[in-house]
């Protein structure tokens, strides 16, 4: 690939080429094909300030796949708790011939602040970060769109449901969706949880979640996160829930092969059904597989040769 990047921070202003050159990557990954050798003795950190589950251990999975040698960190069992520096942390982890970073943080800037600070032929992962970016998250979506799909997205009708203002996931996905030129794009959740920065420019908001779903090939759910309720941003779960969970009945007025997608993790009988979670037309186990692939793709192209 021309123009191989160095740090993997956001999917805002990837070139179409090097996203779709990725997304082809991570599918043959996903098909079995095997690159044990690709990263070879290199030494891959999975440095997280924040917890996780799915992005930690697929990204864990796709550098033994690699070959790589994979190095985890916790924060609350690391000198962080001692009052080190993240940069300290990074610089001193980086001293040990770490040439890979894959990086979480709850604070906006952070992970792009200690990009900023690798030495030469260090390369850093953003694996999420505040509310602004978690580009594999967007990736292993856009894959999951592509499988079900076809990778003609231009006709494709896209619907992201609930708080995006606070949402990593969403601004990747809106990046990707724009970039690989979705057809249309709606966003409906609660006016509190939807964001007036620009990030929805070029989608159409609905407010009625019923009317939103009228003919959409895909329904991307959000997580409540609960923490909004203390801020006094939704009533209640129920009163979500009721306003804007997703049914079985709901999902009767997107298209008859429309799919639905969620990032997890989920808040089963607020923002999703388990009838819907578990049925035919979701894909989220299959998001969960793409992960591993994606990160494949997305730690070959920073630090294969």
């Amino acid at each position: 690939m021309t123009d191989k990047p160095r740090h993997l921070l956001t999917l805002d202003s990837l070139p179409r080429a090097t996203l779709e050159a990725l997304l082809e990557r991570a599918q043959a990954f996903a098909a079995g094909e095997q690159a044990r050798d690709a990263l070879d003795g290199v030494a891959v950190c999975t440095l997280f300030f924040e917890p996780s589950t799915r992005t930690r251990l697929s990204f864990q999975l796709a550098g033994q796949r690699l070959g790589a040698h994979v190095l985890g960190f916790d924060a609350s069992t690391s000198s962080t708790t001692k009052g080190e520096t993240d940069l300290d942390t990074f610089r001193t982890i980086e001293a040990m011939g770490v040439r890979g970073f894959v990086i979480r943080h709850k604070g906006d800037g952070a992970v792009t602040a200690l990009a900023a600070a690798a030495g030469p032929g260090v390369s850093v992962l953003n694996a999420g970060e505040g509310r602004s970016a978690h580009p594999t998250q967007g990736l292993l979506d856009m894959l999951t769109l592509r499988q079900a799909k076809g990778t003609d997205f231009s006709q494709l009708k896209v619907l992201i449901v609930g708080d995006v203002l606070h949402s990593r996931v969403a601004r990747s996905d809106l990046h990707a969706l724009r970039t690989l030129g979705a057809g249309e794009i709606r966003v409906c959740g609660p006016a509190a949880l939807l964001p007036d920065d620009g990030t929805l420019r070029g989608c159409t908001v609905v407010d009625d979640f019923d009317a939103a779903l009228a003919g959409v090939d895909a329904v991307m759910m959000l997580r409540i996160q609960r923490e909004r309720m203390e801020d006094g941003l939704i009533a209640s779960l129920d009163d979500y829930h009721r306003h804007y969970g997703l049914t079985a009945t709901r999902l009767r007025r997107a298209a008859p092969d429309a799919v639905v997608l969620h990032p997890g993790p989920m808040n089963r009988g607020v923002e999703i059904t388990d009838e819907v979670a578990d049925g035919p037309q979701s894909l989220v186990l299959r998001q969960v597989a793409n992960g591993v692939a994606v990160r494949m793709a997305a730690l070959d192209l920073l630090l294969g040769c």
